[in-house]
């Protein structure tokens, strides 16, 4: 994927974790760790979880940590899926998940709705996914998607369906925000939702 594109996104994602105050924060799929070592150095981050199913990523991680000179007590990196995930991580007050989702299969984004919202339960959810209108202008052609490993990729219309629903379902509110460009027919090169815990009463 193009670096200004990555850049944006990970920007847009530490603005929202920010901009809820969270200090105990879930890194979902976090890979080789290109945003959960900005979060790591974030001072109001008090703990700070990746979970990533693949351990050479985990492994790579690690060593940027080291690298940035990450205090170990305020991370913890583990090898798990976020679609079954410990169940000692629940109530954080944030979870990220960047361009996860669409790793998926489809007929099992119920069970990570359900690790999401049911077994995890943090206060705020923040997810971003490829936008497909926006594929053209990134040169991907008709029909293809922009990684061999992604199981789909939405469109505005399908995205805030989906979000819509899981919001209804959880009790939350949510936002959809466009990133990386707002093309006024296509949107942005990718799309983040932001969900929210609606407070009792």
């Amino acid at each position: 994927m193009t670096s200004w594109l990555h850049e944006e996104r990970l920007t847009a994602v530490l603005a929202a974790v920010r901009k809820s105050g969270a200090r105990r924060v879930l890194d979902l799929g976090c890979g080789d760790g290109d945003l959960f070592v900005r979060l790591a150095q974030e001072p109001r981050i008090e703990a700070l979880v990746g979970l990533d199913i693949d351990a050479d990523a985990l492994r790579r991680l690690e060593t940027r940590l080291a690298a940035a000179g990450v205090r170990v007590p305020r991370v913890d990196v583990r090898l798990a899926s976020m679609t079954d995930p410990p169940s000692d991580l629940a109530g954080y007050d944030c979870a990220v998940l960047v361009e996860t989702i669409e790793h998926i299969d489809p007929d099992k984004l119920s069970k990570l709705e359900n690790a999401l919202f049911r077994t995890l339960r943090p206060g705020r959810v923040v997810i971003t996914t490829p936008n497909a209108e926006f594929n053209p202008l990134l040169g991907v052609p008709p029909h293809r998607m922009r990684h061999p490993d992604h199981r789909f990729e939405w469109d505005r219309a399908k995205f805030r369906k989906w979000g819509r629903r899981v919001a209804g379902v959880a009790g939350h509110d949510v936002h959809f925000h466009d990133i990386a460009g707002a093309h006024p027919d296509l949107g942005g090169a990718s799309q983040m939702a932001v969900f929210a815990r609606r407070q009792a009463g």
